[in-house]
């Protein structure tokens, strides 16, 4: 099948590129916008609590809200606040108001701390609707503009937090972080190109055509995301900038590398890459189906932030892999050893490389490099049980200097650190009568003596009476493991056994949000690592025709997966002190370390199954694999794991945080497992390892087909 791809792309080049260029225009301009949402409660199900006390907020109090944003004011000496100076504040919330910002609905100033370290000036807004609904975040821009004229000639210090200046920091963080990783993996992927290849065509390469398949993807996520009414996460899009420039750079590794090793063997350009896709065509495809599998097992989760994440994955890898296997070959064919320009290098064949040494070494010591490499994987696996989540999404997703970070740390000295994003409690009427005095009291003082809250406010009731919301302002900041205990345990406890016979409380607000994510996430580890681990090994069975095999590279995926995991756990919590790693880490990671690290174990297991087939034996056969395959998968590792590091560079925790750890993941699949380990076992099990299909046997058809793909290629142009 294959091969007949290859002949195809390689006799109609223009034929393949005009397809590929008639479907990129007419996807970018059929398509609709692609947005994002930073809302974490778009994501859960109907039926957890959180959304249960959004629902009936909607319900009884439509037009009521919490404040949007928080105007926090202190003295610039740290001193507390004179009566003077609380003035100031009434002043400037006054000129404000007076300003009429759009979409500022109300501005008032709150009485000082009971310190008098901070004052605060309550912000409400038109309410959102819609994830691209930006009429808020513009309502921050214009008050921070205007704040800092008030202040500006004061002994006051003045910034904006909240919800509204929170999204507003995190929307301008993903923006500057998003265009520091596309530049960073851009010069990557051009400097080890051009290191590995001394070619800038080969270099320009990846870059020219994945910019046109991106754009490509774009618009089939945004087509798929209106057509099923998928919420896109705002982190999709730094991933899909990596994982189609790392995966679809790897694809193209994977193919010229084989590409030059066939010119080197003797065939001409149009024969070398017939033969190239038909030799690799298989392990790329089984390679990507791995990876598509593993992010399309996300739309198992119960939290729709990751369904729509696997679902944009899965499309991004899909048609990165067409590309390779169609748009990539016929651009080279066109080419031909012109794609090496001006290097000679690939006429040569290298001589005494070191991972023939590397192949001889370990083909002589299995077992010494099968244990060396596991104890490796062992060791970091067991800083693993030291994981943490942590649900900090706001600090986390922003940088430590924004505005809103900086002035929720001010906030706390002076009131409850859950001042800025406050839970709510609802007591309802089963019976749609009206609650008493006497119930509603009761209710708040109960509230009032759960450990962990810091104030009640006074109910506010529903125009008939039945419902009443409290406001519950926690000790902690919301997004804290201390204050995600509050409500998980005592507050939820509390509400519900001091409810009102015929009434029912359920506590909502954004921490109890993090408590459902958390809930819905441990669903989610027991569901959908199990299903993309079965599906990962149904596609490496059908690809080696074996039932061994698979069992001993997922076992060593997962010893990847933990060591990664590891890894992440000793650099941020041990070593920088970090009282977690951001909760959704475990469940990406484990996505794209499975996935990937099987990329790189078929490569590798496809190659010694291709040279047991030439008539080596298991340790000959691992010997000879590596040192053919292990110059691509160093390449393609060392790019891929560089690509992901390049998150790092955001300047948010989260996503230093997500980089590092999929970045060293990959670097453990590509250099320790995939070079050492499963070679290194394959080689220990030997010929069991293909059992029952034994497809290591030696086929006397193996050696034609590059000669009948020359002669059928010479036969084509002979009649032409």
């Amino acid at each position: 099948m294959f091969a007949s791809l290859g002949r195809f792309v390689v006799h109609r080049p223009w034929v393949v590129i005009g397809i590929w260029l008639i479907a990129i225009i007419g996807v970018v301009v059929a398509a609709p916008k692609l947005t994002a949402t930073t809302d974490q409660s778009e994501f859960l199900p109907s039926h957890y609590e959180s959304i249960q006390a959004m629902e009936l907020q909607q319900r009884a109090f439509p037009d009521s809200q919490v404040p949007a944003a928080l105007i926090v004011v202190a003295r610039s000496d740290e001193a507390p606040l004179t009566e003077r100076d609380s003035a100031k504040v009434a002043e400037v919330a006054t000129v404000l108001s007076g300003r009429n910002i759009a979409d500022v609905t109300a501005i008032a100033a709150t009485p000082p701390s009971e310190n008098r370290l901070v004052q605060v000036i309550a912000v409400q807004m038109t309410k959102v609707t819609a994830p691209d609904d930006t009429r808020q975040t513009d309502a921050v821009k214009s008050l921070r503009d205007a704040l800092k004229e008030q202040v500006s000639d004061t002994d006051l210090k003045a910034g904006i937090t909240g919800a509204a200046a929170s999204q507003l920091d995190q929307v301008e963080s993903s923006e500057k972080g998003l265009a520091i990783i596309g530049i960073a993996t851009i010069i990557l992927i051009l400097t080890l190109l051009l290191i590995i290849f001394r070619s800038p065509v080969i270099a320009l390469l990846p870059i020219v055509v994945i910019a046109g398949i991106s754009m490509l993807v774009g618009g089939v996520i945004a087509m798929v995301a209106k057509a099923f009414d998928l919420q896109i996460d705002s982190s999709v899009q730094a991933l899909l900038t990596v994982v189609l420039f790392g995966v679809g750079t790897d694809y193209i590794l994977f193919l010229m590398f084989r590409y030059r090793e066939r010119l080197r063997a003797g065939d001409d350009a149009r024969t070398a890459m017939v033969n190239s896709v038909s030799r690799v065509g298989e392990a790329i495809t089984s390679a990507a189906a791995a990876v598509i599998i593993a992010f399309a097992a996300l739309i198992l989760s119960t939290l729709g932030m990751f369904r729509s994440l696997g679902t944009a994955l899965a499309i991004a890898v899909a048609v990165m892999l067409v590309a390779g296997l169609t748009l990539i070959p016929a651009i080279v064919s066109l080419l031909g050893t012109k794609v090496f320009w001006p290097s000679k290098a690939w006429q040569m064949e290298p001589r005494g490389t070191r991972f023939a040494a590397i192949g001889s070494a370990m083909g002589k010591r299995p077992a010494a490099f099968a244990a060396v490499s596991g104890l490796v994987l062992v060791t970091l696996g067991v800083f693993a049980a030291g994981f943490n989540p942590t649900f900090d999404l706001g600090s986390g997703s922003t940088s430590n200097a924004s505005e809103s970070v900086v002035y929720s740390d001010e906030l706390r000295k002076g009131m409850p650190a859950g001042t800025t994003q406050p839970s709510q409690v609802y007591l309802s009427n089963d019976g749609g009568t009206a609650l008493t005095a006497d119930q509603l009291a009761d209710f708040g003082t109960a509230l009032t003596s759960v450990d962990g809250v810091g104030q009640v406010s006074p109910p506010t009731t529903s125009p008939d009476s039945s419902v009443a919301e409290f406001q519950v302002t926690l000790s902690n900041t919301p997004e804290s493991d201390a204050a995600l205990e509050t409500v998980r345990g005592p507050l939820r406890d509390v509400a519900h056994s001091a409810a009102p016979a015929g009434t029912t409380a359920v506590v909502g607000g954004m921490t109890s949000v993090f408590v459902d994510f958390q809930a819905a996430m441990n669903r989610d580890y027991r569901v959908v690592f199990p299903v993309a681990a079965v599906l990962i090994m149904i596609v490496l069975a059908l690809l080696l025709r074996s039932v061994v095999a698979p069992w001993y590279l997922m076992a060593s995926v997962f010893l990847g997966f933990a060591a990664t995991l590891g890894a992440a756990v000793l650099v941020f919590q041990q070593l920088q002190g970090e009282t977690g790693l951001i909760f959704t880490l475990p469940l990406i990671m484990y996505l794209f370390v499975v996935a990937l690290g099987t990329d790189y174990n078929i490569l590798m297991v496809a190659r010694l199954r291709e040279e047991a087939r030439e008539g080596l034996d298991p340790k000959q056969a691992a010997a000879s694999a590596v040192r053919h395959t292990g110059p691509t998968i160093a390449a393609a590792g060392l790019i891929l794991a560089g690509t992901f590091a390049s998150m790092m560079l955001a300047g948010n925790s989260a996503m230093a945080q997500m980089g590092f750890a999929i970045s060293v993941g990959i670097a453990i699949a590509a250099f320790v497992m995939s070079m050492f380990f499963t070679p290194a076992v394959t080689a220990l099990i030997g010929h069991f390892a293909w059992w029952p299909g034994h497809g290591d046997e030696p086929r006397e058809s193996e050696g034609q087909p590059e000669s009948e793909l020359s002669f059928s290629l010479e036969k084509d142009a002979a009649g032409r």
